[in-house]
Parts: structure tokens; sequence; C-alpha cells
């Protein structure tokens, strides 16, 4: 059973008491992983690809820690919104293209594989699996890193556990980082989105086939991290 789809009243009751205690005290998941993208960086990291850079928030924190970010994103919308916020930005390169058209490019310049790092938060769902780990891989440098925030859709006993903890732990995380409720919030640029097409389990078996090594954990706010080093 999918919490998230299920028709049963006594759940779906339950969703909307959550939803009104989320949108009191609301919190960003996605931003909420930069500090562990930020301490996952490699030593000595000098330029970052940031993979559906969206609004621009993970390329803003890393223009502080790296000397040159990328950012791309293929919805126009999304990288105009960057690349505006980012303008004042040393370094910073926004450009509305897809990863595999980036790739595509950098190997035509004969510039491929000089990354230190790959980020992608909430991202990879929105490509097919297989070829986005795989041009991410070929994007790093020799002891580059790929650090991914992904969701993915419960489909073992475990998983759903985790998801109930998720929804249960939602609005208490959010009290704790915003606990002044919400009365009237303002709308932000909407963040084109998509659902999951696959499990953690799922995730791993098929990441770990093109990123041996990889390390993946469960997290809060329904999210899966993966990290790999590439080889040197």
């Amino acid at each position: 059973m999918d919490i998230r789809t299920t028709p049963n009243p006594v759940i779906r009751w339950a969703e909307r008491v959550l939803h009104r205690l989320n949108a009191r005290h609301p919190w960003d998941h996605n931003a909420h992983f930069h500090r562990w993208v930020l301490r996952s960086l490699p030593p000595g990291a000098a330029r970052v690809l940031d993979v559906g850079c969206g609004r621009g928030d993970l390329v803003r924190a890393l223009a502080g820690r790296v000397a040159q970010v990328d950012g791309i994103d293929p919805d126009p919308r999304m990288a105009l919104v960057a690349a505006e916020r980012c303008r004042d930005l040393d370094g910073v390169t926004i450009r509305r293209r897809a990863l595999v058209a980036h790739a595509e490019t950098l190997r035509a310049e004969g510039a491929g594989g000089h990354y230190d790092a790959l980020t992608m938060i909430a991202s990879l769902h929105h490509m097919e699996l297989e070829p986005a780990l795989a041009q991410a891989r070929d994007l790093l440098r020799p002891g580059g890193r790929l650090l991914v925030v992904t969701l993915t859709v419960p489909r073992t006993r475990l998983g759903l556990l985790w998801d109930i903890g998720d929804a249960l732990s939602n609005p208490l995380i959010g009290l704790v980082k915003h606990p002044r409720p919400v009365r009237d919030p303002v709308p932000g640029p909407s963040i084109p989105v998509r659902d999951p097409a696959w499990s953690h389990g799922e995730l791993r078996e098929r990441a770990r086939e093109i990123l041996p090594g990889a390390v993946l954990h469960r997290r809060e706010g329904f999210r899966s991290t993966l990290r790999w080093q590439k080889p040197i």
C-alpha cells in the first residue's frame, strides 16, 4: 500500500490534517540537504555542476565554496529565474540545458570529465536513470564526487514504514525550522514536479551497476541520498 495514493478514508483524513500542519510550518525539503552537499564536497573542489538547478538555491550556496559553478536546467522558466538570482555572483554560469545535451557539448569541446563534483537535488527522478548516472559519471574527473538527493516510491514493508515516519515527522521538522505559523503564504515560482518511478532498493541496485561502491541512505523528507566517488 502506498499511503500517498491509497483511497483509505482514515489515511486521507490524516493526510488533510498533516497538510494543514505542514502549511502552517513549511520547510524547504531540498534546501534542507544543502549542508549535506557542502559537507560532502571533495577537498579542494574548484568546479561543480548542479544538474536541475531550479531557482538556483544550491548554486548560490555552492558559489560561496568553489570558484566555478555551472547550473543547468531544461525548463526555460527555471533557468531564467536562476540566472536572474545568480547574476551578481562571480564564477557562476546558468544554462537552459538538459544533462545529456550538456555532456554532449562538453565532449564535442574536448572538455569532458573535468568536474570536481556533480550535484542533483530532486532532479534525478525527472530523467532516465541509467543514462543520467552514466553521463554524470563521465563528467566527473578522477576523484570527483556525485552527490544526489532524490525522491523514491515505497514498494516494500520497510519503504512503507519509512514513508509513514516521514509523513509524521514532517510537521515536527517544520515546527522546529519554522516555529512561527504562516498565515498568508507568498507563492514563489512553481518548480516542475514529477513522481518518482523507482524505490530506494531499486535505485540502489540499478545505480551500483553503473557506480560501483555508491553509498545510498534513506533520509527525512521523503528523500534518499546517493554518494559516489569516481576512482582515481
